[in-house]
């Protein structure tokens, strides 16, 4: 389980890389290459996020999502996005225990 004072670290970096993505980036590169980037798992940072329970992050990249996605690209890309094998982020957040994050 991660402590309190690392998860409070993990979002304090997690806004820094956001504020400086933000001047280096375009748009587009922040949603292909940020928001949307996949793993070699095929995973976002959404759904790892969701698998580890992290609230916090799903509630930043969501603010951040709703700011830079498109509707469609919200339910395409990032809600119902599969990983390598076809699951979706409520797949493996079931599959990991992770039922907060689905209610």
């Amino acid at each position: 389980m991660v402590s309190l004072r690392h998860h409070n670290c993990n979002i304090d970096i997690l806004h820094q890389l956001w504020e400086l993505a933000k001047e280096v980036l375009t748009q587009e590169e922040l949603n292909a290459k940020w928001l949307l980037a996949h793993n070699i798992w095929g995973r976002t940072a959404w759904c790892m996020a969701a698998v580890m329970g992290q609230l916090d992050i799903l509630h930043n990249l969501w603010e951040w999502a709703k700011i830079l996605l498109t509707p469609e690209e919200l339910n395409n890309k990032l809600f119902l996005a599969k990983d390598e094998i076809g699951r979706t982020v409520w797949h493996m957040a079931v599959e990991k225990g992770q039922l907060g994050i689905l209610c």
